[in-house]
């Protein structure tokens, strides 16, 4: 945002330190009423006709702009993608376990990729891990959605499973 005397219009519309409106005026009678009340001219709409400037602190007005910036980005939350690993002949015991992981990896708002590894002879019963892999996105279908079907790349299946926004 141009201040003071980086702005290059010959008349601009100034809008007061209270809010209100002054009026349309030349450059340097804005810039010297800005001056005698303390403050900075800030072109705010350089796009309208004649350009539209406040008489603000600037100071404090970037000071406010990063505090709202840092709010922003210390409120937003990164989505990752987290990883749990199944095999086809995994027991029950241990898939409960794993969903357990998966459960709390969707509560937090992040992304499940789900991998099925088959070895050797296994590739054979592939129908078999495609069914586990249906049975988990069921069994976890309250707190996450699939976000990619389960599909084969080579000697794994991966299913991607997304949280729920509530």
């Amino acid at each position: 945002m141009p201040v003071n005397y980086e702005i290059q219009a010959a008349k601009v519309r100034v809008i007061g330190s209270d809010g209100e409106q002054v009026g349309v005026l030349p450059l340097r009678e804005a810039i010297a009423q800005a001056e005698a009340d303390g403050f900075d001219l800030v072109m705010m709409s350089p796009n309208a006709e004649p350009p539209v400037c406040k008489i603000m602190d600037y100071g404090k007005f970037k000071y406010e702009q990063s505090k709202k910036a840092n709010l922003a980005k210390k409120n937003q939350h990164v989505v990752q993608v987290k990883e749990v690993k199944v095999r086809a002949s995994t027991d029950q015991h241990d898939l409960d376990v794993k969903l357990d992981r998966a459960r709390k990896f969707l509560t937090d708002g992040n992304k499940v990729k789900m991998t099925m590894r088959f070895r050797g002879r296994e590739m054979v019963y592939a129908s078999r891990g495609a069914d586990q892999l249906k049975k988990i996105s069921e069994l976890l279908q309250d707190v996450g959605k699939v976000e990619n079907m389960p599909n084969m790349e080579g000697r794994q299946m991966i299913m991607v499973l997304g949280p729920i926004k509530k």
